[in-house]
């Protein structure tokens, strides 16, 4: 037998079917959990800016050091990512015990998972190394890495348990903290980075103890937050030493599919930055600040697809297919029309948008500006398939789908993103414009795949409940 939970005792009541409620749920998990990411972004760009005041050669060390941190980061939160589904679904069928298993073991799962990849951080240089990377570049990075790795440990249990506080309806604490991360990472970096405020100069090594102090304080946060407030009735840390070995292979089971196709559209997007900069300077330039602009508005459909894994999850959870529909319609209708109004934005003024990133009295900046133009066109386009096909894989990990997700977007990314991207590029001449097309093609393919994906299993459930 397992404890109850009472779904009504928070302030979103998932048993509540109408249209309104739906946007209304939709809305409060949706907007922290936007706000979070734009909030986690913030942090990165100022460490960024700050470190960039030490020179050029620091600031490409720090940018290097941050893709490489990433990219095994990316992998490894699939395991977090794969337990918001699990606690999801455990909290619509009211079991606090498979709850407090899932989280558990997810932790467990991110432990292992940093352990295992420790070694790579310690051997970054190596990497880099082969990679080609400037020697000097690449010790800058390493040292940076080697110190920020433990940063990696806390960002990732930190992603565990935001699980919990998202699947209750308490998604703002998530908000709250990650702003005060992001004051938080401002003074400290600010201060020790530069030497400010009667903290010693400390460069690039200070931004990455700043790193390690900021993730460890916000872990603790939400570990104060649970334990203390809302969710003690968890009772996570409880006998937190003992093995749930199924709830452990259903968490790696589910998360590994999760990371690699995270990881596969990110280094999708790598390998997009390369094409570009074979192509010349100005072009990369031109790719950089679309490219940036498409993050930024990336982040609202991020958020939302993450309250989609939830108001799914828990309306799978119970059972309750009109509620699973419902769930579903709304926050892609919600993602569309955010999505149209962006794009829309970036396609009718892109010289507005940008004129923020360049020098208006380099001699370059006309030719910079003409470039960059035709791709945040492209990129206003972009935003309406990438936010849905985001959505979409939100909706399926909500139905713990993740291996077929997986198959359908290398497909989509990889053979027909990145081989468009290359043909349109290369062998039809269209050059940076023909790499952004390619990779319109290939999301729009994704968004296509994983969209029916999700119908079909609907329907499947609707025919199984019938």
């Amino acid at each position: 037998m397992h404890a109850p939970v009472d779904a009504a005792s928070d302030d979103i009541d998932f048993r509540d079917n109408s249209w309104v409620s739906h946007i209304k749920a939709t809305l409060m998990l949706g907007i922290p959990l936007i706000g979070a990411q734009l909030a986690q972004l913030g942090i990165h760009t100022t460490d960024v800016v700050i470190v960039g005041q030490l020179g050029a050669e620091k600031l490409a060390a720090m940018v290097l050091a941050g893709q490489f941190l990433f990219t095994v980061f990316i992998l490894g939160s699939g395991i977090s990512i794969a337990v918001m589904p699990m606690v999801a679904q455990a909290f619509g069928q009211g079991d606090t015990v498979a709850i407090r298993r899932s989280l558990r073991m997810g932790l467990w799962a991110s432990i292992g998972y940093w352990l295992i990849v420790l070694p790579i951080y310690f051997h970054a240089e190596s990497v880099l190394l082969l990679l080609r990377q400037k020697p000097e570049i690449a010790r800058l990075a390493a040292d940076y890495i080697r110190i920020a790795a433990f940063a990696m440990l806390p960002g990732l249990l930190f992603l565990v348990l935001r699980s919990l506080v998202s699947a209750v309806g308490r998604a703002g604490v998530i908000l709250w903290v990650t702003i005060a991360e992001l004051v938080l990472n401002a003074f400290l970096a600010y201060g020790v980075v530069l030497g400010h405020f009667g903290f010693p100069k400390m460069g690039m090594h200070g931004a990455a103890y700043v790193n390690v102090v900021v993730q460890t304080v916000g872990l603790l946060a939400l570990i104060a937050y649970i334990q203390l407030i809302e969710t003690r009735k968890y009772e996570l840390f409880v006998r937190f030493w003992r093995p749930d070995w199924h709830a452990l292979f259903e968490v790696v089971k589910l998360g590994l599919p999760i990371g690699i196709t995270v990881l596969a559209e990110v280094s999708l997007f790598s390998a997009a930055s390369l094409m570009v900069g074979s192509i010349g300077t100005l072009e990369l330039a031109a790719h950089g600040i679309s490219l940036q602009l498409a993050s930024i508005a990336f982040m609202i459909p991020l958020g939302l697809s993450q309250a989609a894994t939830v108001r799914v999850g828990v309306a799978h959870g119970r059972g309750d297919v009109p509620a699973l529909v419902r769930a579903s319609v709304t926050v892609l209708v919600i993602a569309g029309m955010i999505a149209a109004i962006g794009g829309a934005m970036l396609a009718l003024d892109p010289l507005f948008f940008a004129s923020f990133y360049v020098n208006p009295e380099s001699p370059e900046t006309p030719q910079l500006l003409a470039i960059a133009s035709r791709l945040i066109v492209v990129a206003g386009i972009f935003q309406m398939v990438d936010s849905i096909q985001a959505i979409a894989s939100g909706l399926l990990r909500g139905l713990k789908d993740a291996s077929v997700p997986m198959v359908l977007a290398l497909i989509a990314y990889w053979p027909i993103g990145f081989g468009l991207a290359w043909i349109f590029a290369f062998t039809l001449g269209y050059r940076e414009l023909g790499v952004w097309i390619g990779f319109l093609m290939g999301l729009g393919s994704a968004c296509l795949f994983l969209c029916t994906r999700f119908y079909l299993l609907v329907r499947k459930e609707r025919a199984a409940f019938a």
